[in-house]
């Protein structure tokens, strides 16, 4: 494989889905400018907003992200989501062989409710996310509502 089950990727995607570690998403990034090398690039704690921030407009990148939101004053449910980010300036070869790569990737990253397609940063809007894995998992206590 291209390097998705590395040890370092395999102890941050451990972390995120740790109730023990606030890591709560990392991203993967290609090593080179060609070649389908990955590599961790970057692991964090602020959740979606930060995953986006940290997006390279020029690349592909895969993350994986842990979201947890409140189904009612009782209960909160924590779910995963498998992020595959191409960058609006990303080079047509690139996201040629994007989908391919991305089914060895979510091999290793193995464990998510969704998978978010990006390719602006707005689509990783927390709201439509939690929106999606609500009814991924079947329970929807709001009537659809975000």
């Amino acid at each position: 494989m291209s390097g998705a089950d590395a040890p370092e990727i395999l102890a941050a995607y451990e972390a995120v889905r740790s109730d023990k570690d606030d890591t709560n998403w990392l991203l993967i990034s290609y090593a080179g400018a060609t070649g389908s090398q990955l590599t961790l690039s970057k692991t964090g704690t602020g959740g979606l907003d930060e995953l986006a921030a940290s997006l390279d407009d020029g690349q592909v990148q895969y993350a994986y992200v842990r979201v947890e939101y409140a189904n009612d004053a009782e209960s909160k449910r924590i779910k995963f989501a498998f992020v595959v980010w191409i960058g609006p300036n990303t080079k047509v070869m690139r996201k040629a062989r994007a989908g391919i790569e991305a089914g060895n990737v979510k091999k290793v990253l193995a464990h998510h409710s969704i998978q978010v397609d990006a390719g602006e940063r707005r689509d990783l809007d927390e709201k439509e996310i939690v929106s999606r894995l609500r009814k991924a998992g079947g329970a929807d206590y709001n009537g659809g509502r975000g």
